[in-house]
């Protein structure tokens, strides 16, 4: 495999996997470290990306509410009403649109619309679709751009 490819695979694992430790923190409340520690010490972070998950999940959780207004706008409810896992995938695609822009906006709608579906509510990765593609346009509008001109 090659290390594009196989850059690809561990941080489609350390996405799982970051799906949830947010799921469990916006459950339970506990700290950074808590969570960290809690998913390295499993099996959940074998062969992902582990920096990439601690970036990540460090932003969720320091700063859910900078994440859950950038979204926010994009919703057809408040914040509050949505389900946890909705609420979870969008807080980590905000995070990775805004804080890893080495990632192309592209890659987070289609990685995050897949975990949607395998975690989410029947349908409800159509939602997350529509979310991410409007708040790609507020967050990478250049990027946005440029793939429509080119």
């Amino acid at each position: 495999m090659s290390e594009g490819k196989a850059n690809v695979w561990k941080r489609r694992k350390a996405r799982r996997a970051l799906l949830q430790a947010v799921y469990q923190w916006q459950l339970t409340g506990h700290d950074f470290s808590e969570i960290r520690d809690d998913f390295a010490s499993g099996d959940a972070l074998k062969k992902a990306d582990v920096e990439f998950f601690e970036v990540l999940l460090g932003k969720v959780v320091r700063e859910p509410e900078a994440l859950d207004a950038a979204f926010a706008e994009t919703l057809d409810r408040p914040v509050e009403q949505l389900d946890q896992v909705e609420r979870a995938i969008l807080r980590l695609a905000a995070a990775e649109f805004i804080y890893r822009i080495d990632v192309p906006f592209r890659v987070v709608i289609d990685e995050y619309v897949e975990l949607a579906k395998s975690f989410g509510a029947q349908d409800s990765h159509k939602y997350i679709n529509g979310v991410l593609d409007k708040l790609a346009e507020t967050l990478r509008s250049i990027e946005v751009e440029a793939t429509r001109s080119g």
